[in-house]
């Protein structure tokens, strides 16, 4: 047992962090600040220092809304930036928190006879964001990644469909917690009056389809000319030129408003413009932006992968697109919109509300205690 009053040490390692924005930087972020100011640990995070597709060298110590954070150099390819040096910067660890499988995922597995701390893994999705290298993907998956998870002594999957794809790796270590949000930052933003403006934000990668969303756009304004269409978010694989290009290519360049790198308050008046959230995305680990929206009261059009699918039978909120049918998505959009979207933003924000991150920060300090009570390091 830990001495009276001692804070637990958490290391949360992560490639990517705050400046960056996405899913796995936003989900990161919210657990250790909630662990920080409402389960009593001290947790800090241990992230790369550059972001990816932006130029500059981020400094190697610095703090994000209290909470320490240590950047490090890495060489290679972004798909698998190597940073060896993780191994000192986490020797004062109780336990270390790896999120995603990445180097950081099999370096410290590989290495945990040197370190000798507890390790627990979020799955984010796995690897699995894309088709691109897919052969090459499951057989890494079933060997290196299969003999790296050994390591660790919980596997958490981040959504059901997290769980399904883990499950014949981490055999008896696997438990699931849906990641959650932070239920203020976008709460009852969305327009009071209903408007034919969609929103989309997120990461610009070809993963989440934007391609998707201008002949979608095209479809709906043959309902009504007054729809329109915000794209807001970072620059990734996919820039904001070649964007605008697809947008020109379906005619729709003028209906369509790009919001490049948006702070959550320029995201938030973006979102007072709108009362939909698009998301076409191929594959998503959970779904966060979709969540965020719906906190704001955006009624979500979806893709039907499987963590949709999911939401909208939680929350009977939303609408699924099927594949290829983006006219018949639109004509029910416009017939909701014509009957005023009755009651569908405040079932949206309620059925947000089950994705809180105070309750998301309590199951994993279980999932710590757990791992801990074996090495007589138990959470106070």
């Amino acid at each position: 047992m830990s001495e009276k009053g001692a804070r637990v040490n958490i290391v949360h390692v992560v490639r990517q962090f705050s400046p960056s924005v996405g899913g796995l930087e936003d989900s990161v972020l919210n657990l250790a600040l909630e662990q920080r100011r409402q389960c009593g640990l001290n947790a800090r995070v241990v992230t790369l220092n550059r972001v990816f597709n932006r130029e500059g060298i981020l400094p190697p110590r610095d703090a994000v809304e209290g909470i320490p954070v240590t950047r490090l150099p890495w060489r290679g390819s972004t798909r698998y930036p190597l940073a060896p040096s993780v191994l000192w910067h986490c020797r004062d660890a109780d336990l270390i928190h790896v999120h995603a499988i990445d180097f950081f995922f099999d370096y410290l597995a590989w290495t945990k006879p040197l370190h000798h701390k507890p390790l627990i893994v979020s799955t984010h999705g796995g690897f699995f964001h894309s088709g691109a290298y897919s052969e090459l993907k499951k057989v890494w998956f079933s060997t290196i990644t299969r003999a790296s998870i050994r390591a660790y002594a919980k596997v958490v999957a981040c959504s059901e469909n997290d769980a399904k794809l883990f499950a014949d790796v981490a055999h008896g270590k696997l438990v699931t917690i849906e990641n959650g949000i932070n239920q203020d930052k976008f709460l009852d933003a969305s327009s009071l009056r209903p408007c034919r403006t969609l929103i989309s934000f997120g990461r610009f990668s070809p993963h989440k389809r934007l391609d998707l969303l201008f002949p979608l756009l095209a479809a709906l304004r043959k309902c009504n000319p007054e729809w329109r269409l915000i794209i807001a978010g970072r620059p990734a694989e996919i820039s904001v030129a070649e964007l605008q290009k697809q947008a020109h290519h379906f005619g729709m360049e003028s209906a369509v408003t790009f919001l490049v790198e948006p702070s959550d308050g320029q995201l938030r008046d973006a979102m007072s413009q709108a009362s939909w959230f698009a998301s076409l995305s191929e594959h998503e680990g959970f779904g966060l932006a979709a969540v965020e929206g719906m906190s704001a009261g955006l009624v979500p059009v979806l893709s039907t992968i499987p963590p949709f699918r999911r939401l909208v039978a939680q929350t009977g909120v939303g609408l699924l697109s099927e594949d290829g049918d983006l006219a018949q998505t639109a004509s029910r959009m416009e017939a909701l919109q014509e009957a005023g979207l009755t009651g569908l933003r405040k079932q949206a924000a309620q059925g947000a509300r089950i994705y809180d991150w105070k309750d998301v920060a309590g199951r994993y300090v279980q999932v710590y205690d757990e791992v801990l009570h074996d090495r007589e390091r138990a959470i106070p």
